[in-house]
């Protein structure tokens, strides 16, 4: 008979015990995620939080900030420059995103059909606007939009007998220009956000409705509308942000000039900060502009609450 010898149990310290494998894994996720939240502390957070605190001093980012309330915020709400950005903002954002949710909602039919051919190039084609460089695009709608009569838009004009237009000092002619721009740059974007929600509708649906007699019109409206409802809030909600924010497109095409006929609310807090160093007011501004998109973002979740629990488009 052999005595089985018996193994001795080790020693359980304090931090054998808590330094456990779970805990391990644990460390080392955060560890991998730890990069991001740096990161965004840094470039992200720091800047919104010295923003909010920079809105109630007067500071022109060299000399010592002096506290000064909500002068700021009276300043640029006194301004007639600020509301007339303000109006640019919303007028631009209509005449460009509106024109431009739709047509891409038609492109994205046209290119879920299957009597379109090549639908793969027509694919990549809409989409080269979005990955062009906007300075590039920018650089050639100034030169389409150029005010000189040999302007392709001009001499467009001149064939239905319109005198040229002096697009980057005329009132219409700069929101003109500038929302063409958004236009070409983001259809291509919507188009295929549109076209991915339209090829996740189910085939069933369609086949059923030919069954029983539906019209193209009709599935259109019974049966894509409904099913594409998610992906056109999706589309609003961002061309919303997107078109309250807009900056690069009017400042490449009007350059240094800042008129007001093109100014925006993100251009005029641009022009307050690296202009004139007011980096107070530019703040004020830019709080007031986070209240406006919050307000939206708001509006347009309640909106889209609704509209899902009515069914109705």
């Amino acid at each position: 008979m052999t005595l089985e010898k018996k193994r001795p149990s080790p020693p359980l310290g304090v931090k054998g015990r808590w330094w456990t494998e779970k805990r391990k894994n644990a460390f080392s996720g955060y560890l991998f995620i730890l990069p991001f939240f740096l990161l965004f502390a840094v470039f992200g957070l720091f800047p919104i939080l010295f923003s909010f605190q920079l809105a109630f001093f007067k500071w022109d980012g060299l000399n010592e900030k002096v506290f000064v309330g909500w002068e700021n915020f009276q300043l640029i709400l006194n301004d007639a420059l600020f509301w007339k950005s303000l109006y640019n903002t919303f007028l631009i954002g209509i005449m460009g995103t509106l024109p431009q949710l739709i047509v891409a909602l038609v492109l994205a039919s046209a290119l879920n059909s299957r009597m379109v051919r090549y639908r793969h190039l027509f694919r990549v084609a809409y989409f080269l606007p979005f990955v062009t460089s906007i300075v590039a695009v920018s650089v050639i709608f100034s030169i389409i939009f150029s005010s000189n009569p040999a302007g392709l838009a001009n001499v467009l004009l001149s064939w239905v007998g319109i005198s040229p237009i002096h697009w980057d000092t005329s009132e219409w002619g700069v929101k003109i220009a500038i929302s063409v721009m958004v236009f070409w740059r983001w259809v291509g974007y919507n188009t295929i956000i549109y076209l991915a929600g339209l090829q996740s509708i189910p085939r069933e649906l369609y086949e059923a409705a030919k069954i029983d007699g539906a019209s193209v019109l009709q599935q259109w409206r019974h049966i894509t509308l409904p099913m594409l409802k998610p992906v056109v809030i999706f589309t609003v909600f961002l061309s919303t942000i997107g078109s309250l924010q807009l900056f690069t497109e009017p400042l490449v095409f009007m350059g240094r000039n800042l008129r007001e006929e093109g100014m925006t609310v993100v251009l005029y807090l641009y022009r307050d900060a690296f202009n004139q160093f007011a980096f107070g007011t530019a703040s004020a501004t830019a709080v007031v502009l986070f209240i406006i998109i919050a307000a939206f973002s708001v509006l347009n979740v309640l909106l889209a609450n609704r509209i899902g629990k009515g069914g109705g488009l």
